[in-house]
């Protein structure tokens, strides 16, 4: 089942009979989106500076935090039916609401042609331990034509036509397969009892791992929309990310320790009989780079009214380009920066939403304004300078508190001090 072309349209609530999105698929959705070569990577980075076991404790605490507020953000989209990038406008106003999308393009962009240089870097590493051939610009057309297909299908297409049918079945087949080969070639005992080496506080980690389900703050509603209720779309995410997130931090933590930094993360899970469930999670991972184009196609949908379909071709085709021409290891710091403004704003967005609007949706006025959203104003002051001091809170925190974790925070202090604001403009108005 393909969904209609006017259902992708970023400002117009996705109809009621086009909301085919079950928890099922929910959980089917994030369960994937939440494995990855780079969620094993990043598990790698927690040690040897924490013990595995305290490792794991900021694994559990960073999920359990970053996947409830993401989970948050996907209800909003299942409230109103609409994109991520559209549901801005009240909080920040119509124009108020272009610079974070703007900012949101460039950054899908840029981790969208990071995905296709993962994926076929690290294809190529597995042919070459196992055929001895190296062919890296076929593998990354190849991974960036696959992503660009997946995109232009849409996510109702891709979940419901791959990911139930039978996509969710060969990760639960691979996660289980790593499981099992780390359980029958290391002890795990003998990993638990090393020590941390220091540089990394339990706060900081903690931070790493809650920004991995934060990260796709910016894209939970291009595919809650789809949802048929609030509470499935929550329960779904929750538990799919939730799972996925735990399981992957904690294998490439775990498998990082036992390899004792020798070579790669990819080529140490390859040696330990891991090849077969590489290759099918390195599939997998076209769905990062699908969800990467979809989102930067939906977000480009906010600013001009053009086919979501054929904008998701154009963004699959500039990723492609990028990964090819482009040393992204030069552009990952200025990425993360960018990707920092995106957590004090969903505190903006959370606190509009839950606590100055309690989840009220004004349907009417949606349709009376052709789709454009019920705030009409150009700039709204108080969502605005809610998250600049979110932004500034970040930054602070990150240089003179980095033991802290500045994600969170910041978050916190925009999404309260929005809040206050918003009273202070209802006590005006009265």
């Amino acid at each position: 089942m393909s969904a209609p072309e006017t259902s992708y349209d970023p400002l117009i609530p996705v109809p009621a009979g086009q909301r085919v999105f079950t928890q099922r698929d929910a959980f089917a959705l994030w369960f994937s989106l939440g494995i990855g070569l780079l969620v094993l990577q990043a598990g790698a980075f927690l040690v040897p500076a924490l013990s595995l076991g305290m490792a794991f404790g900021a694994i559990l605490v960073g999920s359990l935090l970053g996947v409830l507020l993401l989970a948050c953000v996907g209800v909003i989209g299942a409230d109103t039916g609409l994109a991520s990038m559209a549901m801005l406008r009240p909080s920040l106003g119509l124009r108020g609401a272009a610079l974070p999308t703007l900012l949101n393009i460039v950054q899908l962009v840029g981790w969208g042609s990071f995905e296709i240089i993962v994926m076929g870097e690290a294809a190529d590493a597995l042919a070459k331990s196992a055929f001895g051939i190296t062919l890296p610009y076929v593998w990354t057309v190849l991974f960036g034509a696959l992503a660009t297909g997946i995109a232009f299908a849409g996510p109702v297409s891709f979940v419901r036509r791959f990911l139930r049918a039978w996509g969710l079945y060969l990760l639960l087949a691979a996660a289980l397969w790593l499981t099992w080969r780390l359980l029958a070639n290391h002890n795990l005992r003998e990993l638990f009892s090393r020590e941390g080496t220091g540089g990394m506080s339990f706060g900081g980690a903690v931070d790493l791992v809650a920004a991995m389900p934060l990260s796709w703050l910016p894209l939970i509603c291009d595919y809650s929309r789809f949802g048929r209720s609030a509470g499935g779309v929550f329960r779904g995410t929750v538990l799919g990310f939730l799972v996925a997130n735990i399981w992957f931090y904690g294998l490439g933590a775990a498998y990082a320790l036992a390899s004792n930094g020798e070579g790669t993360l990819i080529v140490a899970l390859a040696t330990a009989g891991g090849g077969l469930a590489l290759l099918l999670i390195l599939l997998d991972e076209t769905d990062n780079a699908f969800a990467d184009i979809h989102s930067a196609a939906v977000s480009s949908g906010t600013l001009a009214r053009v086919s979501v379909r054929g904008l998701s071709l154009g963004f699959g085709a500039l990723c492609t380009l990028v990964a090819l021409l482009v040393p992204m290891a030069q552009y990952e710091g200025f990425l993360l920066i960018i990707g920092s403004v995106f957590a004090p704003l969903f505190g903006v967005v959370l606190a509009d939403h839950f606590i100055v609007r309690r989840r009220t949706v004004q349907h009417a006025e949606i349709d009376r304004m052709g789709g454009a959203y019920w705030f009409a104003g150009g700039w709204r002051v108080a969502g605005l300078v809610a998250w600049a001091v979110g932004i500034a809170t970040f930054q602070l925190v990150a240089a003179y508190l980095p033991g802290l974790g500045s994600t969170l925070p910041s978050l916190i202090v925009a999404g309260a001090l929005f809040a206050l604001l918003a009273r202070l403009e209802a006590g005006r108005v009265a």
